[in-house]
């Protein structure tokens, strides 16, 4: 059986950064669960579809035609990495991501990404959902605050305005929607190692990491 480290987390707390360090460390497959819940939410957007009609949504989500290439996201033959980093976006996908079916119709898809030699897996229910039985569980966390700072400064870094109280506001109702939700709630696993990044940079935040797999007999430097 593949080795398999869960990642989880809520938005900002530097999951995907430290999940492809460590894939690259490791040489591990990596799996960016949430670029699949946006893929699903940029389809329902383009297909102008309610989020309260839930029976189309499944059915996308069934035959969802996203497929993974090196660093990008392709939907239907198109580049869409860029695309499903919005806020609108992830919104969406944090309304359709509870819906049960929605769920079971991608979990086996998230799951086939653990081979050899093994995996990193980035997301909201990795550890507690879609690998259990992994090895190390990851949860990372950070103040809603100096999550939509580092926001505001991706934003800005990619030249749009940004509005940080609205950005705020937003986190919270995304953490609480995530935490409350009765399918796979975001929360660590009972047997998580929660790391808090607030006042970490990423350097730390990888380097404690990586000391954590060293210890479980899984080399990757550091």
């Amino acid at each position: 059986m593949s080795v398999v480290i869960t990642i989880d987390g809520p938005s900002g707390v530097g999951k995907g950064t430290l999940a492809q360090w460590l894939a690259c460390k490791t040489g591990f497959h990596f799996l960016d669960s949430g670029a699949i819940y946006r893929s699903l939410a940029y389809g329902v957007m383009q297909a102008e579809l309610d989020v309260n009609d839930i029976e189309p949504i499944i059915a996308l989500a069934k035959t969802l035609p996203v497929e993974f290439k090196a660093n990008s996201i392709i939907y239907e033959g198109v580049d869409i990495t860029s695309k499903v980093r919005t806020e609108e976006v992830a919104s969406i996908a944090s309304q359709v991501a509870p819906i049960p079916e929605v769920r079971a119709a991608l979990l086996e898809r998230q799951q086939a990404f653990a081979q050899a030699p093994g995996l990193i897996a980035d997301g909201r229910d990795m550890g507690t959902v879609v690998f259990p039985n992994a090895q190390l569980k990851l949860f990372l966390t950070a103040s809603a605050e100096v999550r939509a700072e580092r926001r505001v400064k991706q934003l800005k870094n990619q030249g749009n305005d940004a509005n940080i109280a609205r950005i705020i506001q937003d986190i919270r109702a995304r953490d609480e929607r995530d935490a409350n939700r009765k399918t796979a709630p975001l929360k660590p696993a009972d047997d998580a190692i929660t790391i808090d990044t607030s006042d970490l940079n990423i350097d730390q935040v990888c380097q404690k990491a990586a000391s954590l797999l060293n210890s479980q007999g899984i080399n990757c430097g550091g």
